[in-house]
């Protein structure tokens, strides 16, 4: 079957490695998400990674517990590499081979952020989990997933919650909410509606850069969408 999209960017919250837990990582949630990255890796799909730390580590709460702001950023860009290091190790034992890069030097674990290396290792058909965030304060992993997206030219971003798409209000909350099957970027703006941080999505806007928000939980949804099916809701144009 013909593919949709050919080289995506998975963005993946801390949050949803917890699985039942209030904190920390649930083995059962990464093989979760494992299995399906090998699926797209499986048939030819070029897969870029970039995971939170707010299982480990929220920054903009530092502040609440006496860490300075910027301290606490960098914090959380930590909490993102033990994140990726959890998901290489786990890809890695299903046969998947992957490129841990993060954009705060730490060789001893991980590869600095080269573009051109990175683009290169996805070529060859190897899963790269980009971690640390931006490597700078004030950036969110949502703008670091929409700048790393640009960078290596990717198709698509693919964000994956707790639910399945865009809705006029929180379904969590409010059973009336409507679901939206695609949406402009205009749109999304008019309607004051929540789908990645403003830094993140007007980096989206400017570079076309389509998003597909789909309940990552849901286990076939991954392959469904790269084959073209209408999952979740897209976001474009």
């Amino acid at each position: 079957m013909p593919l949709k999209y050919k080289r995506i960017l998975l963005k993946l919250s801390g949050e949803s490695l917890m699985g039942n837990q209030q904190f920390g990582i649930e083995s059962s949630m990464l093989n979760h998400y494992a299995e399906q990255i090998k699926e797209l890796v499986e048939v030819g799909v070029e897969v870029a990674i970039v995971i939170g730390g707010g299982n480990i580590f929220r920054g903009l709460q530092a502040s609440k517990s006496g860490v300075e702001r910027v301290q606490g950023d960098y914090m959380g860009m930590l909490a993102t590499v033990i994140n990726g290091m959890a998901l290489q190790s786990v890809l890695e034992d299903i046969g998947v081979y992957t490129r841990l890069v993060s954009a705060i030097q730490m060789q001893q674990i991980a590869e600095p952020y080269i573009r051109r290396r990175a683009i290169r290792h996805l070529e060859k058909g190897r899963v790269v989990i980009f971690s640390a965030g931006t490597g700078s304060p004030y950036f969110t992993t949502d703008s670091a997933a929409a700048l790393r997206a640009n960078e290596v030219n990717a198709d698509v971003i693919l964000k994956g919650t707790r639910v399945d798409g865009i809705y006029s209000a929180d379904p969590e909350k409010n059973p009336d909410a409507k679901k939206f099957d695609k949406l402009t970027f205009a749109k999304v703006i008019s309607l004051g509606l929540s789908v990645m941080d403003m830094t993140a999505f007007t980096l989206c806007q400017e570079n076309n850069l389509p998003i597909v928000v789909f309940d990552v939980n849901k286990k076939e949804n991954l392959r469904k969408i790269i084959e073209g099916e209408r999952i979740g809701t897209l976001v474009e144009g």
